[in-house]
Protein backbone atom coordinates (compact mmCIF):
# COMPACT_ATOMS: atom_id res chain seq x y z
CA UNK A 1 0.00 0.00 0.00
CA UNK A 2 1.34 3.42 -1.02
CA UNK A 3 0.81 6.56 1.08
CA UNK A 4 1.43 10.14 0.00
CA UNK A 5 1.88 12.79 2.67
CA UNK A 6 1.17 16.34 1.55
CA UNK A 7 2.93 18.63 4.01
CA UNK A 8 6.14 17.46 5.67
CA UNK A 9 6.06 19.51 8.85
CA UNK A 10 5.42 18.34 12.41
CA UNK A 11 2.12 16.54 11.69
CA UNK A 12 2.99 15.01 8.33
CA UNK A 13 6.55 14.17 9.35
CA UNK A 14 5.45 12.52 12.59
CA UNK A 15 2.87 10.48 10.68
CA UNK A 16 5.58 9.29 8.28
CA UNK A 17 7.86 8.25 11.15
CA UNK A 18 5.10 6.36 12.93
CA UNK A 19 3.85 4.54 9.84
CA UNK A 20 7.09 3.48 8.14
CA UNK A 21 6.39 -0.21 8.75
CA UNK A 22 2.69 0.00 7.84
CA UNK A 23 2.99 1.20 4.25
CA UNK A 24 5.06 -0.34 1.47
CA UNK A 25 6.09 3.14 0.36
CA UNK A 26 5.65 6.65 1.73
CA UNK A 27 5.87 9.53 -0.75
CA UNK A 28 6.48 13.06 0.46
CA UNK A 29 4.93 16.09 -1.27
CA UNK A 30 5.77 19.64 -0.17
CA UNK A 31 6.36 22.92 -2.02
CA UNK A 32 9.13 23.75 0.49
CA UNK A 33 12.33 22.31 -0.98
CA UNK A 34 14.14 22.39 2.36
CA UNK A 35 11.32 20.44 3.99
CA UNK A 36 11.62 17.81 1.27
CA UNK A 37 15.38 17.53 1.74
CA UNK A 38 15.08 17.29 5.51
CA UNK A 39 12.25 14.74 5.35
CA UNK A 40 14.41 12.45 3.21
CA UNK A 41 17.48 12.85 5.42
CA UNK A 42 15.45 12.16 8.57
CA UNK A 43 13.78 9.10 7.05
CA UNK A 44 10.28 10.51 7.34
CA UNK A 45 9.48 9.43 3.76
CA UNK A 46 10.92 7.05 1.18
CA UNK A 47 10.92 9.47 -1.72
CA UNK A 48 9.83 12.93 -2.82
CA UNK A 49 7.46 13.45 -5.74
CA UNK A 50 5.03 15.99 -7.14
CA UNK A 51 1.27 16.22 -6.57
CA UNK A 52 0.50 13.84 -9.43
CA UNK A 53 1.97 11.03 -7.31
CA UNK A 54 -1.44 10.92 -5.62
CA UNK A 55 -2.69 9.01 -8.67
CA UNK A 56 -0.61 5.98 -7.63
CA UNK A 57 -1.46 6.24 -3.93
CA UNK A 58 -3.87 4.24 -1.78
CA UNK A 59 -3.89 6.75 1.08
CA UNK A 60 -3.24 10.49 1.07
CA UNK A 61 -2.62 12.50 4.24
CA UNK A 62 -3.25 16.25 3.92
CA UNK A 63 -1.16 17.75 6.73
CA UNK A 64 -1.24 21.36 5.55
CA UNK A 65 -3.13 24.55 6.53
CA UNK A 66 -6.90 24.55 6.00
CA UNK A 67 -6.97 26.73 2.89
CA UNK A 68 -4.28 24.49 1.42
CA UNK A 69 -6.41 21.43 2.18
CA UNK A 70 -9.39 22.95 0.36
CA UNK A 71 -7.20 23.77 -2.64
CA UNK A 72 -5.66 20.28 -2.59
CA UNK A 73 -9.09 18.61 -2.58
CA UNK A 74 -10.06 20.56 -5.68
CA UNK A 75 -6.84 19.49 -7.40
CA UNK A 76 -7.32 15.85 -6.37
CA UNK A 77 -10.83 15.91 -7.86
CA UNK A 78 -9.24 16.48 -11.28
CA UNK A 79 -6.71 13.64 -11.03
CA UNK A 80 -7.07 10.06 -12.20
CA UNK A 81 -7.11 8.61 -8.69
CA UNK A 82 -7.74 5.04 -7.57
CA UNK A 83 -11.39 4.41 -6.85
CA UNK A 84 -10.64 3.31 -3.27
CA UNK A 85 -8.21 6.13 -2.47
CA UNK A 86 -8.64 7.41 1.08
CA UNK A 87 -7.89 11.12 1.48
CA UNK A 88 -7.47 11.87 5.18
CA UNK A 89 -7.19 15.55 6.05
CA UNK A 90 -5.69 16.74 9.34
CA UNK A 91 -7.30 20.18 9.35
CA UNK A 92 -8.05 21.84 12.70
CA UNK A 93 -11.54 22.87 11.57
CA UNK A 94 -13.81 20.53 9.66
CA UNK A 95 -17.01 22.19 8.43
CA UNK A 96 -15.43 24.41 5.76
CA UNK A 97 -13.29 21.53 4.48
CA UNK A 98 -16.24 19.15 4.19
CA UNK A 99 -18.46 21.79 2.59
CA UNK A 100 -15.75 22.68 0.06
CA UNK A 101 -14.95 19.10 -0.96
CA UNK A 102 -15.91 18.38 -4.60
CA UNK A 103 -18.75 15.86 -4.72
CA UNK A 104 -16.91 13.49 -7.07
CA UNK A 105 -14.37 12.74 -4.31
CA UNK A 106 -16.57 13.17 -1.21
CA UNK A 107 -16.58 9.39 -0.63
CA UNK A 108 -12.78 9.45 -0.74
CA UNK A 109 -12.50 12.08 1.99
CA UNK A 110 -12.21 11.17 5.65
CA UNK A 111 -12.38 14.40 7.64
CA UNK A 112 -10.10 13.93 10.63
CA UNK A 113 -8.55 16.04 13.36
CA UNK A 114 -5.74 14.50 15.39
CA UNK A 115 -5.73 16.16 18.82
CA UNK A 116 -1.96 16.14 18.97
CA UNK A 117 0.89 18.50 18.32
CA UNK A 118 3.55 20.70 19.84
CA UNK A 119 4.44 24.37 19.52
CA UNK A 120 7.23 23.47 17.07
CA UNK A 121 7.05 23.08 13.29
CA UNK A 122 8.96 21.65 10.35
CA UNK A 123 10.35 18.17 9.62
CA UNK A 124 12.94 18.52 12.39
CA UNK A 125 10.09 18.67 14.91
CA UNK A 126 8.71 15.26 13.89
CA UNK A 127 8.16 12.78 16.75
CA UNK A 128 7.51 9.07 16.16
CA UNK A 129 5.00 8.75 19.02
CA UNK A 130 3.28 12.13 18.58
CA UNK A 131 -0.08 10.45 17.95
CA UNK A 132 0.17 7.63 20.49
CA UNK A 133 -2.68 7.63 23.03
CA UNK A 134 -4.08 10.87 21.57
CA UNK A 135 -7.63 11.40 20.28
CA UNK A 136 -8.48 11.33 16.58
CA UNK A 137 -11.79 13.03 15.82
CA UNK A 138 -13.52 11.68 12.70
CA UNK A 139 -16.29 13.96 11.42
CA UNK A 140 -19.37 13.17 9.31
CA UNK A 141 -17.92 9.72 8.78
CA UNK A 142 -21.21 8.45 7.34
CA UNK A 143 -20.49 10.48 4.18
CA UNK A 144 -17.15 8.74 3.60
CA UNK A 145 -16.92 5.51 1.62
CA UNK A 146 -16.90 2.19 3.48
CA UNK A 147 -13.40 1.25 2.34
CA UNK A 148 -12.11 4.74 3.12
CA UNK A 149 -13.60 4.57 6.63
CA UNK A 150 -11.95 1.20 7.22
CA UNK A 151 -8.55 2.48 6.07
CA UNK A 152 -8.81 5.51 8.36
CA UNK A 153 -9.83 3.40 11.36
CA UNK A 154 -7.03 0.89 10.69
CA UNK A 155 -4.53 3.77 10.57
CA UNK A 156 -5.85 5.20 13.85
CA UNK A 157 -5.51 1.79 15.49
CA UNK A 158 -1.98 1.43 14.14
CA UNK A 159 -1.12 4.84 15.61
CA UNK A 160 -2.70 3.70 18.92
CA UNK A 161 -5.12 6.60 18.86
CA UNK A 162 -8.53 6.85 20.51
CA UNK A 163 -11.27 7.53 17.96
CA UNK A 164 -14.07 10.02 18.65
CA UNK A 165 -16.89 10.48 16.14
CA UNK A 166 -18.42 13.93 15.85
CA UNK A 167 -20.49 16.19 13.63
CA UNK A 168 -18.28 18.78 11.90
CA UNK A 169 -20.25 21.78 13.17
CA UNK A 170 -20.13 20.45 16.72
CA UNK A 171 -16.40 19.75 16.39
CA UNK A 172 -15.59 23.28 15.28
CA UNK A 173 -17.35 24.82 18.27
CA UNK A 174 -15.63 22.52 20.75
CA UNK A 175 -12.25 23.12 19.06
CA UNK A 176 -12.70 26.88 19.40
CA UNK A 177 -13.06 26.65 23.18
CA UNK A 178 -10.56 23.87 23.89
CA UNK A 179 -7.84 24.60 21.33
CA UNK A 180 -8.22 27.83 19.39
CA UNK A 181 -9.10 30.23 22.20
CA UNK A 182 -6.15 29.09 24.37
CA UNK A 183 -3.83 29.92 21.47
CA UNK A 184 -5.29 33.44 21.16
CA UNK A 185 -4.87 33.88 24.92
CA UNK A 186 -1.26 32.72 24.76
CA UNK A 187 -0.45 35.13 21.92
CA UNK A 188 -2.18 37.89 23.93
CA UNK A 189 -0.09 37.16 27.02
CA UNK A 190 3.11 37.17 24.97
CA UNK A 191 2.28 40.51 23.33
CA UNK A 192 1.17 42.12 26.61
CA UNK A 193 4.43 41.15 28.33
CA UNK A 194 6.61 42.19 25.40
CA UNK A 195 5.00 45.65 25.44
CA UNK A 196 5.43 46.12 29.21
CA UNK A 197 8.72 44.41 30.06
CA UNK A 198 12.24 44.55 28.67
CA UNK A 199 14.00 41.36 27.55
CA UNK A 200 16.35 41.32 30.54
CA UNK A 201 13.50 41.19 33.07
CA UNK A 202 11.57 38.60 31.04
CA UNK A 203 14.59 36.29 30.98
CA UNK A 204 15.36 36.83 34.67
CA UNK A 205 11.85 36.50 36.10
CA UNK A 206 9.97 34.14 33.76
CA UNK A 207 9.15 31.01 35.74
CA UNK A 208 7.06 27.90 35.16
CA UNK A 209 3.66 29.59 35.16
CA UNK A 210 4.60 32.17 32.56
CA UNK A 211 6.39 29.61 30.40
CA UNK A 212 3.35 27.31 30.49
CA UNK A 213 0.90 30.10 29.63
CA UNK A 214 3.05 31.56 26.84
CA UNK A 215 4.23 28.26 25.32
CA UNK A 216 1.53 28.22 22.65
CA UNK A 217 2.72 31.63 21.42
CA UNK A 218 5.63 29.75 19.79
CA UNK A 219 3.12 28.26 17.33
CA UNK A 220 3.22 28.96 13.60
CA UNK A 221 1.38 32.29 13.00
CA UNK A 222 0.60 31.51 9.35
CA UNK A 223 -1.08 28.22 10.25
CA UNK A 224 -3.05 29.75 13.11
CA UNK A 225 -4.18 32.72 11.04
CA UNK A 226 -5.75 30.14 8.73
CA UNK A 227 -7.43 28.31 11.60
CA UNK A 228 -8.77 31.50 13.20
CA UNK A 229 -10.11 32.70 9.85
CA UNK A 230 -11.94 29.44 9.13
CA UNK A 231 -13.46 29.22 12.63
CA UNK A 232 -14.09 32.94 13.10
CA UNK A 233 -17.54 32.98 14.73
CA UNK A 234 -16.86 30.10 17.10
CA UNK A 235 -13.57 31.73 18.07
CA UNK A 236 -15.31 35.06 18.73
CA UNK A 237 -17.85 33.27 20.94
CA UNK A 238 -15.07 31.62 22.92
CA UNK A 239 -13.22 34.94 23.33
CA UNK A 240 -16.41 36.56 24.67
CA UNK A 241 -16.80 33.72 27.19
CA UNK A 242 -13.19 34.17 28.28
CA UNK A 243 -13.61 37.96 28.54
CA UNK A 244 -16.65 37.43 30.75
CA UNK A 245 -14.66 35.29 33.19
CA UNK A 246 -11.71 37.69 33.12
CA UNK A 247 -14.07 40.59 33.88
CA UNK A 248 -15.49 38.68 36.87
CA UNK A 249 -11.97 38.21 38.22
CA UNK A 250 -11.12 41.87 37.62
CA UNK A 251 -14.27 43.05 39.42
CA UNK A 252 -13.62 40.79 42.41
CA UNK A 253 -10.05 42.05 42.70
CA UNK A 254 -11.07 45.70 42.33
CA UNK A 255 -13.73 45.33 45.04
CA UNK A 256 -11.50 43.17 47.26
CA UNK A 257 -13.94 40.26 47.24
CA UNK A 258 -11.23 37.81 48.17
CA UNK A 259 -13.52 35.03 49.40
CA UNK A 260 -15.53 35.16 46.16
CA UNK A 261 -12.30 35.14 44.18
CA UNK A 262 -11.11 32.06 46.04
CA UNK A 263 -14.40 30.25 45.32
CA UNK A 264 -14.16 31.28 41.66
CA UNK A 265 -10.66 29.79 41.50
CA UNK A 266 -11.86 26.59 43.21
CA UNK A 267 -14.46 26.23 40.45
CA UNK A 268 -11.63 26.47 37.93
CA UNK A 269 -9.80 23.69 39.79
CA UNK A 270 -12.63 21.33 38.81
CA UNK A 271 -11.42 21.29 35.19
CA UNK A 272 -8.41 19.16 36.07
CA UNK A 273 -10.55 16.68 37.98
CA UNK A 274 -12.06 15.58 34.67
CA UNK A 275 -8.88 15.65 32.57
Amino acid sequence: MVCSIVGLGLMGGSFGLAMRDYFDKIIGIDHNVKHCEDALKLGLVDEIDDFKAIEKSDVVILAIPIKGIIKALNEISKLNIKKDLAVIDFGSTKESIINSCPQNIRKNLVAAHPMAGTEYSGPQAAIADLYKNKVMVLCNIEDSGEIQRKKAIDICNRLQMHIKYMDAKEHDRHAAFISHMPHIVSFSIANAVLKQEDKEHIVALAAGGFRDMSRLAKSNPHMWRDIFSENKQNLLDSIEAFKSELKKAKDMIENEKWDELEEWMKTGNNLHKIM
